[in-house]
């Protein structure tokens, strides 16, 4: 919008202008995705859309569906649902997708509870929440606890510790249901890559 000087309009130059726009950086997480053939994303053509659709330096890590970009946009939920809808458009499905401010992530990963996390880094997943529970079921958590388990949840991410396998933990199965809000987990290691290629993007755009 032109800014009035006396009677003229001083107009920040044409070329100047996207310089001068804030731009965030954000980590989506999408669910459901390229799993046993099933709701197919390549990650090089989602680049290639997300660039497209008005995103900029959109990376992926692995085919599970992990996604740092940058957008102009200070609300996760329409970040979230653009991507979602750029998916749909594009692929011809709607996966549930979530928004990570980078900040958050690096939060995230900061306040882990378990130190055994870099030893045994598969053994460790996040649940990121959609929201915070109003009212987690902390009982029912408990009780599907096996014994060699832990967990805690901090806000809006649930920590859990499964030494004997996240596929064969009825905690992680049922930990959704029990916290009351929508979930999607990753493990201690993707957490760990996404944190770098956020500090990297920090540093290419200091």
């Amino acid at each position: 919008m032109a800014r009035r000087t006396g009677d003229r309009a001083a107009v920040a130059p044409a070329s100047t202008t996207r310089y001068l726009r804030p731009v965030h950086t954000w980590v989506v997480l999408l669910r459901g995705i390229n799993v046993g053939g099933n709701n197919p994303v390549p990650m090089k053509a989602l680049r290639v859309d997300l660039e497209a659709a008005g995103f900029e330096g959109v990376q992926t890590y692995i085919q599970s569906g992990n996604v740092v970009l940058r957008a102009s946009s200070t609300d996760a939920a329409e970040v979230s649902a653009r991507v979602a809808d750029v998916i749909e458009e594009r692929h011809g499905h709607r996966p549930a997708t979530l928004a990570l401010a980078a900040p958050d992530l690096i939060a995230a990963r900061d306040r882990n509870p378990f130190p055994e996390s870099e030893e045994a880094p598969r053994h460790i997943h996040l649940f990121f929440l959609g929201s915070r529970p109003e009212e987690p079921d902390l009982e029912g958590l408990e009780a599907a606890r096996s014994e060699t388990e832990r967990f805690q949840l901090d806000g809006r991410v649930f920590y859990l510790f499964a030494p004997d396998g996240i596929g064969r933990s009825k905690l992680a199965a049922k930990a959704e249901r029990l916290l009351g809000v929508p979930a999607t987990a990753r493990n201690w290691r993707t957490v760990r890559k996404l944190c770098d290629m956020v500090d990297a993007e920090a540093q290419r755009t200091d």
